[in-house]
């Protein structure tokens, strides 16, 4: 689990094939004393697993599923990556509760400047745009945002300058493409809506409806 606050970037050192599966060897540009094999890390919100640590580098293993839901496959030597590694208990949960499991793919249309900040307009299909609502959360590149407005295919997004120094968002430019993944919790709701009903505890069966998660703090 990540909290889509990014500790710092890494540069991709190599990358290989295995069975479709893919091996990265990458070079952080933070210090990780503590980091170990077989731990969790978000590397450009994908969660991996290292699985080596050689001097000054780890490298991680992604499967053939991670690759094609992600832009995984388009990750070259000497690209730049972002960089967080798992969240622990006694952490704070300063961004939004970011799994490292991508739901997809969206593409930059637009990066314009406003004032001190960037704005990023960001393309994505249906599938995607369903789980995206005003001023909710959205994890771009494993990167915790806040989504400022969006309309049926693309959503905007405001960066702003520690973002940009501490990120790779820097390197973005309109025609990239960038790894999503959308509020956890909406996924949950529409599952939970989409069931009329559910079986209840002692075998009686109980109504989840909108009107029901409204009563709960779950509304607009």
């Amino acid at each position: 689990m990540f909290t889509g606050l990014i500790e710092g970037t890494g540069r991709i050192q190599a990358t290989a094939e295995k069975g479709g599966d893919r091996i990265l060897s990458i070079i952080p540009r933070f210090d990780m004393p503590d980091s170990r094999t077989g731990d969790s890390i978000s590397v450009n919100g994908l969660c991996l697993t290292i699985t080596g640590l050689q001097g000054s580098s780890f490298t991680v293993y992604a499967s053939r599923e991670t690759v094609s839901r992600s832009t995984l496959d388009t990750w070259t030597p000497g690209d730049m990556v972002n960089l967080e590694r798992a969240l622990r208990f006694s952490d704070r949960l300063d961004g939004h509760i970011v799994s490292g499991h991508v739901d997809g793919v969206g593409k930059v249309l637009q990066k314009q400047k406003k004032g001190a900040s960037w704005l990023l307009r960001i393309g994505t299909d249906e599938s995607l745009a369903r789980y995206i609502v005003e001023k909710g959360s959205i994890a771009v590149d494993g990167i915790s945002l806040t989504i400022n407005r969006c309309q049926e295919l693309f959503f905007e997004v405001n960066i702003i300058p520690e973002t940009m120094k501490t990120t790779n968002i820097d390197e973005r430019r309109a025609g990239d493409r960038v790894n999503i993944e959308t509020d956890l919790i909406a996924k949950y709701i529409e599952k939970f809506i989409s069931r009329e009903r559910v079986p209840g505890r002692d075998g009686d069966t109980s109504t989840i409806d909108r009107e029901m998660l409204e009563k709960y703090g779950f509304g607009d």
